[in-house]
Formats: structure tokens, sequence, C-alpha cells
């Protein structure tokens, strides 16, 4: 059984949460300010935290700047819609993901699993010498393979060549014409909606919501690029 930390000065939003993740067979600890939760997590075996960011007394990024001293257990943040600044200056000291509030159950209970399954069974997220990593996303060239969260995903071998090469140039953007001429090996005609069926497959497989995809993102007008996934 997995021990999990829920904290958001909304009673609310905790006893939502925690019906869900208890539904689950999760084991739930409560708090509703950043020095109850630091409290929580050093008094009891804590696997994962939910932290919300605005909170009184200690916000949740004064708390996870706090966490990070002690543990390296993974932080899923609880934001607002309007707290894009505050979100990123959370992953950048150190949250593994965030979820937006409202949120999806679904999409929560995913998120949860998959920061769990990669704590408790990765090692960290140890990866092969010789491997690409992005984000959850491992592509070993060598044999072949890809995996999200420790989890073996099964592409087509164009899919895979797509991955491949966003992968080898995170950031970049490519055009779907260039995208066609690398992996197709061919003159790019009909490229654009051949390209994006192609990326639709491939959000459908490594992506936790296709619809909100973290790693593979379209940039208007221009292509498609590949991001760390930490809410980028």
């Amino acid at each position: 059984m997995y021990n999990i930390l829920i904290c958001d000065d909304e009673k609310d939003i905790v006893s939502a949460l925690k019906i869900y993740l208890e539904a689950e067979g999760y084991r739930t600890f409560e708090a509703y300010n950043g020095r109850e939760a630091l409290k929580v997590c050093r008094e009891q075996e804590i696997h994962l935290a939910l932290l919300d960011i605005m909170m009184p007394e200690m916000d949740g990024i004064s708390a996870m700047v706090e966490l990070r001293r002690e543990s390296n257990l993974p932080v899923i943040l609880l934001t607002a819609k309007g707290e894009d600044t505050d979100k990123i200056l959370g992953l950048n000291v150190g949250a593994d993901d965030y979820i937006t509030k409202p949120f999806n159950p679904v999409e929560m209970l995913a998120r949860v699993r998959s920061q769990l399954r990669r704590y408790m069974q990765l090692g960290g997220g140890a990866v092969k010498a010789g491997a690409l990593s992005i984000g959850n996303i491992v592509l070993d060239d060598r044999s072949k393979e890809v995996s999200v969260d420790g989890e073996p995903v099964s592409l087509t071998p164009t899919e895979y060549g797509i991955l491949k090469l966003l992968m080898e140039h995170p950031g970049e953007v490519f055009s779907p014409k260039e995208i066609f001429r690398k992996v197709w090996a061919d003159e790019p005609y009909g490229a654009e909606s051949t390209v994006a069926v192609h990326i639709r497959h491939l959000r459908e497989k490594v992506e936790i919501n296709p619809a909100e995809p973290r790693y593979i993102k379209a940039v208007w007008g221009q292509g498609y690029k590949l991001e760390g996934g930490k809410g980028a």
C-alpha cells in the first residue's frame, strides 16, 4: 500500500482527492498548508505528495524547496489555471508534475500511478547507457525499444522514426515536410496530413492525455517539437 499526502487549503478538494485515491487502494494523509505537509512527511513514510501552490502560512513552492532538502519523493503540484509562473517555478525547484484544477479524476490517478511507478520500480528512472530519455519516455535505439514510465510501448516503424527524430533534437521545431523527408526519405507530397495522422497516433501511445500533450507539441504554422514533459 502506498501512502499519499494530500495538501490543499480547500477542504473540499482534499476530501475529493481522498475519495478517489482511497478507492484505488492508496492510504492518504491530509494537510492544509505547507508547514503541516512538511510535518507529515517527516513523521510518516510518504511515497507521493499532492501539493497545492497557493496556501496560507507556507505555500506549496516554499514547502517544495524545504522538502527537496530532505527527500526525493515524487511531488505533483495542484495548480489553478492562472498560476503558470508559479507552476514553472515549482517544476524548476523540484516538482515532478502538475495537475490543473478543476482536475479530471482519471487523469489525476494516471499521473499518480505514473510517478509512483517511476519512484518505486525504476530506482529514480535509471536509463541504459546510450539510450535517449526525455521526461518519462526512454528510447533505446540499439534494441529499438520504447518505454513510458517503465512500461513498453509498441510503435510502428514510422512512429518510432518520428519519435527518435524529435528526441534527438529536443526543443527543435520540425516542419511536416522536414519530418517527412527525414523519416520517409522521400519527397514530401501531402506531408502535412500524413505526418499529422502519425503524430496523433504517436501521442495516443506516449501521452497520458493526448488532447493536452506534455511531450509532442505543435507549433502553430511551423511544425512539431518534443519538450521535457514537466508542464512544458
